[in-house]
């Protein structure tokens, strides 16, 4: 399967602070190329599992000794930790949203450049899909979807178009959910509006923000003092959840403080974010809402 280089490869690798003999967790393994590069900085000793429910990633897996693969969604870390005998691990690197090969296959439906059926599933074991968002849910859910995960300002008229269309039969392709939502398509902006609201409904058909939490939370467990998270996101939603965890070690409000006025949390930042180089966003396109953040464990 093609995969592009990962995004911010050395930059997210070098967050980890690599210790040759240490146990690694990269929680979307997708081409594994993060992966080959934990590998290369680890000794004989040291242990690298990774996480993808994608199937088509397995096609990637990496034949050595000190690696293990794990078909699974990383909101499942902690379970599968425990279950390969690891209770607590040295750093986690992620780099969420759409691989470049599910960008890239046009029947997955991540992209509004291919005509396709509306499927968006990462995990295609799931029976839950784009369909099913796009022809099942009532106006308020839509709307709520297209507002809240994809930010737009026309989530109302949006969601009420689609639901006019759909008495005309079911929204089947990207073609159909192009046509209902014409009025709202200016040529000047037809491509930006709908990745909005394309990453709507895949936030929603796959969960995203939910399973991010999940994982989230399960890091301040497993793990060890002095370890790093090295984290990248591709939009605001993503990237306030992580901000606000490294930070504060929880996703809203401010974190209590103890009686002399300390706050407890779990991790602390470890500089500014990183963003790519033009370089590489003119090499990767995709590279361009990329934000890095390294966080170590107190």
């Amino acid at each position: 399967m093609e995969y592009h280089k990962p995004v911010l490869l050395t930059e997210t690798v070098d967050g980890l602070n690599i210790r040759p003999d240490g146990v690694y967790v990269d929680v979307t393994f997708g081409g594994g190329g993060h992966s080959r590069e934990i590998l290369s900085r680890l000794g004989k000793e040291g242990k690298l599992l990774a996480f993808d429910q994608d199937r088509d990633a397995l096609e990637n897996e990496i034949d050595d000794s000190r690696f293990q693969m794990v078909s699974e969604n990383f909101r499942f870390l902690k379970r599968y930790l425990r279950y390969y005998g690891h209770t607590e691990v040295d750093g986690i690197l992620g780099d969420f949203g759409v691989s470049s090969h599910q960008f890239d296959v046009a029947d997955r439906g991540f992209s509004t450049r291919f005509e396709a059926e509306l499927d968006m599933r990462m995990n295609q074991d799931s029976s839950f899909s784009a369909l099913d968002v796009v022809n099942t849910y009532d106006e308020k859910q839509l709307r709520d979807v297209l507002s809240q995960y994809g930010e737009l300002r026309a989530a109302a008229g949006m969601a009420r178009v689609i639901v006019e269309a759909r008495h005309d039969g079911d929204i089947k392709t990207s073609e159909d959910l192009k046509s209902a939502l014409g009025r709202f398509l200016p040529k000047h902006k037809e491509n930006k509006i709908l990745a909005q609201v394309y990453q709507a409904i895949r936030i929603e058909v796959n969960q995203e923000l939910e399973a991010l939490k999940e994982f989230l939370l399960q890091t301040q467990e497993v793990v060890k003092k002095g370890g790093r998270l090295s984290l990248i996101s591709y939009h605001s939603l993503e990237d306030r959840l992580v901000k606000r965890y490294m930070r504060d070690g929880q996703f809203e409000g401010q974190p209590e403080k103890d009686v002399f006025g300390r706050v407890e949390v779990p991790f602390k930042p470890v500089g500014k974010f990183k963003v790519p180089s033009d370089e590489e966003i003119e090499e990767n396109s995709r590279a361009r809402s990329a934000k890095l953040r390294i966080a170590e464990k107190l």
